[in-house]
């Protein structure tokens, strides 16, 4: 997983995974750990394949920096189902947000543009009351340090820990953070590509309510 700033960066606990091969699909603490063990081995090799097959998209996305650019019509977004960030048994899922846009922002906390976006989303939502649906997923991070910049940052939306990526992917996400925004139909009607800004929510939030 890369930085939108170009940097290349990966979490460097030995937890740290950067499988992008699975489909996204519902997982528990036990399947994510599972997930760890198996991707660590792959590790250097899908570090060497990603950055040759996205490099050129990358440098671009890093180059534009916050870039809100929604499809040319709404496309169907994937499903997920991750465990919740610091709620053990409970599960982020997008199921549980039927009938309601919904804001899914992908971030990690050794990311710096995600550590520089994340404080504007925690203060938005809290300003919203409720009255805006966001959702935080965590890619490829170390769980103690996904759930230390999360409190820190005071991040009271719903975090999902996805470690394999396997939500990133689902999405075609390769760099963060990113943040996508899905109508009440569940149809992604726009994204921002690194760090959101205040302007890209208020947009994005009226291309979703508009076409929900």
């Amino acid at each position: 997983m890369t930085a939108t700033d170009g940097t290349n960066v990966t979490a460097t606990d030995e937890t740290a995974t950067d499988e992008t091969g699975r489909a996204a699909g519902q997982q528990t603490w036990a399947g994510a750990v599972r997930e760890v063990g198996r991707s660590a081995r792959r590790h250097k090799i899908l570090s060497a394949l990603i950055a040759l097959g996205i490099a050129g998209s990358l440098t671009a996305i890093g180059l534009i920096g916050s870039n809100s650019g929604g499809p040319a019509k709404p496309v169907a977004a994937s499903t997920f189902s991750l465990p919740a960030l610091g709620h053990s048994g409970q599960q982020v899922a997008l199921s549980g947000y039927r009938g309601q846009p919904l804001i899914v922002n992908f971030f990690a906390s050794w990311c710096e543009p995600c550590q520089k976006e994340t404080p504007l989303l925690a203060k938005f939502y809290r300003s919203e009351k409720g009255k805006v649906a966001l959702v935080g997923l965590d890619e490829n991070d170390v769980v103690g340090n996904a759930t230390t910049f999360t409190r820190a940052q005071r991040v009271s939306y719903p975090v999902g820990w996805d470690p394999a990526g396997t939500a990133a992917t689902s999405y075609g996400v390769n760099a963060l953070p990113q943040t996508l925004f899905l109508n009440a139909r569940h149809q992604v009607v726009d994204r921002v590509f690194g760090a959101v800004t205040l302007a890209d929510l208020h947009k994005g939030i009226a291309l979703a309510t508009a076409s929900g």
